[in-house]
């Protein structure tokens, strides 16, 4: 890990300014969303919706100093469906992935619907809600759902490791991007990050500083194996991980 911050009273009260905007704009666009938000179709749903994450990352770095610079732009698909899988080390990819990928459906945990006005909102977005207490029901739900978003040319976005890990962990890795890349013959877009250095997971202080995320090669599909694609995936994340400083 490249950074060894001290929480101190001014980042302590940067982080509160980033809270006392995040949480109100939150609850009213919440509700602009609940009104509007079903009347659109869906690709123009996920842009209305999404725009408050615009707001969220400017206003992280105008109050907390947390900036983003992104290298690999170039190997997102410009149409099409493909499958995103990506390291866990903080809320701050939850929030600014759907500005990288657009329009995406996100898998996550189901208790996250149940948040009043954000998870209402949220369910709009079509996203895969797991309920992990039920391994083998998640596995083919995400299977048969995940092959009806990606029918529609939707791309997926997925985090293996299921929960946040801690920036300097690599943590469990499932199979279930690849298994549903490979099933619906679309490409696998692995990208790495190291949000958890500026803004640990469960964390109330934000610390300044640049979050790198590097998107990388499309790993084609076709004719290949779960465990030769995951394999691809997973090695190019672990090394990028370790050249972005997030992995001991």
């Amino acid at each position: 890990m490249k950074k060894n911050y001290k929480a101190t009273p001014l980042l302590f009260l940067r982080s509160l300014m980033y809270y006392a905007g995040f949480y109100p704009v939150t609850l009213v666009f919440s509700t602009l969303c609940l009104i509007v938000g079903p009347l659109l179709p869906f690709r123009a749903r996920f842009k209305f919706l999404t725009l408050i994450n615009y707001f969220y990352i400017i206003w992280l770095r105008i109050c907390c100093g947390v900036k983003v610079r992104v290298s690999g732009r170039e190997h997102l698909p410009k149409d099409g469906s493909y499958v995103v899988i990506a390291n866990h080390q903080s809320e701050w990819e939850t929030l600014y992935f759907q500005i990288l990928v657009r329009p995406q459906a996100v898998v996550l945990k189901r208790e996250l619907l149940r948040i009043p006005l954000f998870g209402w909102a949220l369910a709009l977005l079509r996203p895969i809600a797991l309920d992990r207490s039920k391994r083998r029901g998640a596995l083919k739900q995400l299977l048969e759902q995940g092959k009806a978003r990606l029918a529609d040319g939707i791309p997926l976005l997925i985090f293996p490791q299921g929960t946040r890990v801690p920036a300097g962990e690599w943590g469990k890795w499932n199979k279930g991007g690849a298994m549903l890349a490979v099933s619906s013959e679309v490409p696998m877009i692995p990208v790495a990050h190291n949000a958890g250095l500026y803004w640990p997971g469960k964390s109330f202080i934000k610390y300044p500083g640049t979050v790198e995320v590097a998107i990388g090669p499309a790993i084609d599909t076709g004719g290949k194996t779960v465990e030769e694609v995951h394999e691809t995936a997973t090695s190019w994340l672990q090394q990028t991980m370790r050249d972005q400083g997030s992995l001991g």
